[in-house]
Protein backbone atom coordinates (compact mmCIF):
# COMPACT_ATOMS: atom_id res chain seq x y z
CA UNK A 1 0.00 0.00 0.00
CA UNK A 2 1.22 3.41 -0.85
CA UNK A 3 0.37 4.87 2.78
CA UNK A 4 4.11 5.12 4.48
CA UNK A 5 3.62 4.40 8.15
CA UNK A 6 3.65 7.25 10.50
CA UNK A 7 2.96 7.54 13.87
CA UNK A 8 0.01 9.20 14.16
CA UNK A 9 0.10 11.73 17.61
CA UNK A 10 -1.75 15.17 16.29
CA UNK A 11 -4.96 16.01 16.60
CA UNK A 12 -4.88 17.82 13.09
CA UNK A 13 -2.59 17.19 10.09
CA UNK A 14 -2.41 19.78 6.98
CA UNK A 15 -3.32 18.63 3.58
CA UNK A 16 0.42 18.46 2.47
CA UNK A 17 1.55 16.60 5.27
CA UNK A 18 -1.34 14.03 4.70
CA UNK A 19 -0.27 13.98 0.85
CA UNK A 20 2.73 13.18 1.72
CA UNK A 21 2.23 10.75 4.34
CA UNK A 22 0.08 8.56 0.74
CA UNK A 23 2.49 10.21 -1.33
CA UNK A 24 0.19 11.85 -3.53
CA UNK A 25 -0.30 15.26 -4.62
CA UNK A 26 -2.59 17.60 -2.69
CA UNK A 27 -5.27 17.71 -5.15
CA UNK A 28 -5.89 14.23 -5.21
CA UNK A 29 -6.93 14.74 -1.51
CA UNK A 30 -8.76 17.53 -2.14
CA UNK A 31 -10.49 15.42 -5.22
CA UNK A 32 -11.25 12.81 -2.61
CA UNK A 33 -12.66 14.94 -0.16
CA UNK A 34 -15.60 16.47 -2.46
CA UNK A 35 -16.35 12.94 -3.87
CA UNK A 36 -16.27 10.48 -0.53
CA UNK A 37 -18.69 12.01 2.12
CA UNK A 38 -17.00 10.86 4.55
CA UNK A 39 -14.10 12.66 4.67
CA UNK A 40 -14.95 16.00 6.56
CA UNK A 41 -11.97 17.95 7.38
CA UNK A 42 -11.72 21.29 9.39
CA UNK A 43 -10.95 24.15 7.91
CA UNK A 44 -9.33 26.81 10.32
CA UNK A 45 -10.05 30.28 9.63
CA UNK A 46 -7.83 30.97 6.22
CA UNK A 47 -9.64 28.04 4.84
CA UNK A 48 -6.85 25.67 4.98
CA UNK A 49 -7.89 21.77 5.31
CA UNK A 50 -6.92 20.12 9.11
CA UNK A 51 -6.90 16.12 8.55
CA UNK A 52 -8.16 14.73 12.24
CA UNK A 53 -6.99 10.74 12.83
CA UNK A 54 -10.68 9.38 11.83
CA UNK A 55 -9.97 11.31 8.34
CA UNK A 56 -6.70 9.76 7.47
CA UNK A 57 -7.98 6.19 8.53
CA UNK A 58 -10.91 7.03 6.14
CA UNK A 59 -8.49 8.22 3.63
CA UNK A 60 -6.62 4.61 4.10
CA UNK A 61 -9.91 2.58 3.37
CA UNK A 62 -10.54 5.44 -0.01
CA UNK A 63 -6.54 4.07 -1.18
CA UNK A 64 -7.04 0.50 -0.23
CA UNK A 65 -10.25 0.07 -2.16
CA UNK A 66 -8.88 2.62 -5.03
CA UNK A 67 -5.56 2.06 -5.57
CA UNK A 68 -5.26 -2.07 -4.24
CA UNK A 69 -8.46 -3.35 -4.87
CA UNK A 70 -8.81 -1.52 -8.37
CA UNK A 71 -12.54 -0.12 -7.92
CA UNK A 72 -13.81 2.74 -9.51
CA UNK A 73 -15.28 5.64 -7.82
CA UNK A 74 -18.36 5.04 -8.10
CA UNK A 75 -17.64 1.42 -7.33
CA UNK A 76 -15.53 2.59 -3.94
CA UNK A 77 -18.50 4.86 -3.03
CA UNK A 78 -21.25 2.36 -3.22
CA UNK A 79 -18.91 -0.19 -1.28
CA UNK A 80 -18.62 2.11 1.75
CA UNK A 81 -22.27 2.84 1.67
CA UNK A 82 -22.92 -0.34 2.19
CA UNK A 83 -19.97 -1.50 3.96
CA UNK A 84 -18.40 1.05 6.42
CA UNK A 85 -18.28 -1.28 9.20
CA UNK A 86 -16.68 -3.74 7.67
CA UNK A 87 -14.21 -1.73 5.60
CA UNK A 88 -13.18 -0.14 8.67
CA UNK A 89 -12.68 -3.74 10.09
CA UNK A 90 -10.43 -4.62 7.64
CA UNK A 91 -8.28 -1.33 7.47
CA UNK A 92 -7.62 -1.99 11.04
CA UNK A 93 -6.28 -5.98 10.05
CA UNK A 94 -4.11 -4.49 7.11
CA UNK A 95 -2.77 -1.97 9.10
CA UNK A 96 -1.53 -4.63 12.13
CA UNK A 97 -0.41 -6.88 9.29
CA UNK A 98 1.50 -4.06 7.85
CA UNK A 99 3.04 -3.17 11.61
CA UNK A 100 3.62 -6.55 11.53
CA UNK A 101 5.79 -7.01 8.64
CA UNK A 102 7.92 -4.15 9.24
CA UNK A 103 8.49 -5.51 12.72
CA UNK A 104 9.48 -9.03 10.57
CA UNK A 105 11.80 -6.93 8.31
CA UNK A 106 13.53 -4.99 11.04
CA UNK A 107 14.21 -7.76 12.96
CA UNK A 108 15.69 -9.91 9.61
CA UNK A 109 18.34 -6.91 9.26
CA UNK A 110 19.27 -7.25 12.88
CA UNK A 111 20.34 -10.38 12.58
Amino acid sequence: MAYKEKEISKLYYPIGEVAEMFGENASLIRFYEKEFDILQPKKNAKGNRLFRPEDIDNLKIIFNLIKEKGYTLQGAKDFLKKNKNEALEQQKIIDSLEKLKSFMIDLKEQL
